[in-house]
């Protein structure tokens, strides 16, 4: 059996890690981040197509592309209190997804706190910084595993 595919989406600015707000979102750069994903997900024996967009259609389109991917981890940053499209992306796609962000949303501002990902999805990860990713990641594979979707081999 092949591999299963988990998708990984980072929203508008995560493309700054490193050098934007580092007391919120850290110093690891996006490049980091991703090394860090694609390893652990090497050990874990899935593949991972990750993809960053400052656009809310690209975003939309990529969740659309990807339909066929087993579950999806993405951080939608500041679309997550916005984007009714990518919603309803997710929601049309029908497939596990779990919302991470790297900073709290729930200890920010008021705005923040609001999420319209989070309907649509499994679940939802906030506040461990690069590790919400791996949170999300670990989760959606107990998941398919629990639910003994896609073709999961490990």
């Amino acid at each position: 059996m092949s591999r299963i595919k988990i998708l990984v989406i980072h929203g508008p600015n995560l493309n700054l890690l490193g050098t934007r707000e580092p007391s919120v979102y850290g110093n690891k750069s996006l490049d980091e981040i991703n090394d860090l994903l694609t390893q652990y997900a090497g050990e874990n024996g899935i593949d991972l197509l990750i993809k960053q967009s400052n656009s809310e259609g690209m975003i939309i389109d990529t969740i659309h592309q990807n339909s066929n991917a087993a579950g999806m981890v993405i951080n939608p940053g500041a679309y997550t209190h916005t984007s009714l499209a990518i919603r309803d992306a997710i929601a049309a796609v029908n497939i596990p997804t779990v919302e991470v962000h790297l900073s709290n949303i729930h200890a920010r501002e008021e705005f923040r706190s609001r999420s319209l990902v989070a309907p649509v999805s499994i679940g939802q990860i906030s506040g461990f910084g690069p590790d919400s990713y791996l949170l999300g990641i670990t989760a959606l594979i107990n998941y398919l595993r629990d639910k003994k979707i896609s073709n999961f081999t490990k």
